[in-house]
């Protein structure tokens, strides 16, 4: 829960244009609120001491100057409100960035708009803070030289909600628990969310597009994703949401839909006893709705409408064992069976197999013959009169008929 801390002395200051920030700064008692009027402000600013810096009116700019990082913070009760921060530098062993806050709590960063900076906002074992209503964009750089926009590192127990990302690198949350990921966007990164080694994050109702991949998991474990909507990451490694090596995972009500990969599942759940919950989704219009790979087993997926993508499965490791998890209730718009007693359960199982138009899945070669007519032709005969037996992949026991609304986003 976050703790606002009242101070007993407020000092207000106004920095005209043109004085130097940075001694007003040193020069504050701690508790003090700097209200900034418009104009640009020289950057490369330090902050250790209790203090609001805020800009009381549009305009207000902080620029770097193309050196270093534009705002080092450390400390806690530190708030950042309503700035324009430009111009950090572009060091990336430097991690040089429009805010650095760091070995704090209580802390607040909402409102700002960040531009031309290579990292974006980068917490450093922060906790108990808030990063809010922030605009992020990173240098016009490649994709992979960007910075990333928003930076978690042992920062826990932190509300990020209704931030924008657009044009960065990553959003990371590493090393970081009991955080909440809420109400955020992103377009054009490359990893609009990525996890590692983190525990306990709640991610919701988040809307991340046009990204090389959308959300991603990996080495994690308690965790809720709820409600996000993931869409159009495409290219060869294009993933709506990824799944590693990750265990007690909770991804319920997604929409994921239009990317190369819909669900990335590897070696998940990863500890032994453990299961992940796959439910209430909308994977539509994937050209991979489930992707398997490596050992993955103990998933349980109930209740998602699985309908209109390319492959609805595949496996591309004969060691991923895709039909030990538990797969139920789901809706398959290629399921085949009739539902004579109308309880919206087909009368049959829906099985999966691997037949012959699948060879890409292990030779990558073969999928340049992809739905060509050989191929077409070789898995009509596959399965008219199967000259070799196909691969089982999996087997919904009671699949849906009729599609269930989930309060589809898009």
């Amino acid at each position: 829960m976050i703790r606002f801390f009242v101070l007993s002395f407020l000092v207000f200051f106004t920095v005209l244009q043109g004085s130097v920030l940075q001694d007003a700064i040193d020069k504050a008692p701690s508790g003090s609120i700097l209200k900034l009027p418009a104009g640009v402000y020289k950057g490369s600013i330090v902050i250790n001491k209790p203090i609001t810096i805020v800009g009381k009116e549009d305009g207000v700019v902080i620029d770097g100057e193309g050196s270093g990082t534009v705002i080092t913070a450390k400390g806690s009760y530190i708030t950042l409100k309503n700035l324009n921060i430009v111009g950090s530098g572009d060091r990336h062993e430097g991690l040089d960035a429009a805010i650095k806050l760091m070995e704090g709590s209580q802390c607040e960063i909402s409102h700002c708009v960040i531009q031309d900076c290579l990292f974006g906002i980068d917490l450093q074992m922060v906790n108990n803070s808030i990063v809010s209503h922030n605009r992020v964009t990173s240098k016009d750089l490649d994709l992979g030289l960007r910075g990333d926009g928003l930076r978690l590192w042992y920062s826990n127990d932190n509300i990020v909600k209704k931030n924008v990302l657009y044009k960065s690198r990553d959003m990371v949350v590493w090393y970081s628990h009991g955080n909440q990921i809420i109400d955020n966007s992103g377009e054009y990164c490359r990893y609009s969310l990525h996890f590692m080694y983190a525990g306990k994050n709640l991610v919701k109702n988040n809307h991340y597009q046009y990204n090389s991949v959308g959300i991603f998991f990996m080495y994690s474990k308690d965790t809720i994703a709820e409600g996000n909507v993931v869409k159009s990451s495409q290219g060869a490694t294009g993933m709506g949401i990824g799944l590693k090596d990750v265990s007690n995972f909770k991804l319920i009500n997604n929409t994921v839909l239009y990317n190369a990969q819909g669900l990335y599942i590897d070696r998940s759940p990863f500890e032994p006893g453990t299961h992940n919950w796959i439910e209430g989704n909308q994977v539509i219009y994937n050209a991979e709705a489930l992707h398997f790979h490596s050992l993955s087993e103990n998933n349980i997926i109930k209740n998602n409408t699985i309908m209109g993508n390319i492959e609805d499965i595949v496996n591309d490791s004969r060691g991923s064992k895709t039909n030990e998890n538990e797969i139920a209730g789901n809706y398959w718009d290629k399921y085949e069976g009739f539902d004579r007693n109308g309880d919206n359960i087909g009368d049959t199982p829906h099985k999966v197999y691997q037949y012959a138009d699948q060879l890409w899945v292990y030779n990558r070669d073969v999928k340049f013959f992809y739905a060509s007519p050989v191929i077409s032709l070789l898995n009509f005969l596959a399965k008219l009169a199967p000259f070799t037996k196909p691969l089982f992949l999996m087997e919904d026991t009671s699949p849906k008929v009729k599609i269930e609304q989930h309060g589809m986003k898009g």
